[in-house]
């Protein structure tokens, strides 16, 4: 499957979800916000949010600072 990642094209295996994916690129889910086709998803939803081919994400990572 092929996902639209921070605005690059990246083939992927076959995921059945945003969790999948998540867990895929081994990815710190404690600092990590998700959008799914530009809808932000809260962490809960990642399971039941179902990928397919040509879906746009976007991975943020939260990092504090001063």
């Amino acid at each position: 499957m092929t996902l639209q990642i921070n605005g690059e094209a990246r083939d992927l295996p076959e995921l059945a979800n945003v969790a999948e994916l998540v867990k895929e690129l081994a990815l710190p889910v404690a600092t990590l916000l998700v959008e799914h086709n530009r809808i932000a998803l809260r962490r809960e939803e990642w399971a039941a949010t179902p990928l397919k081919d040509g879906d746009r994400i976007e991975l943020l990572r939260i990092a504090a600072g001063g």
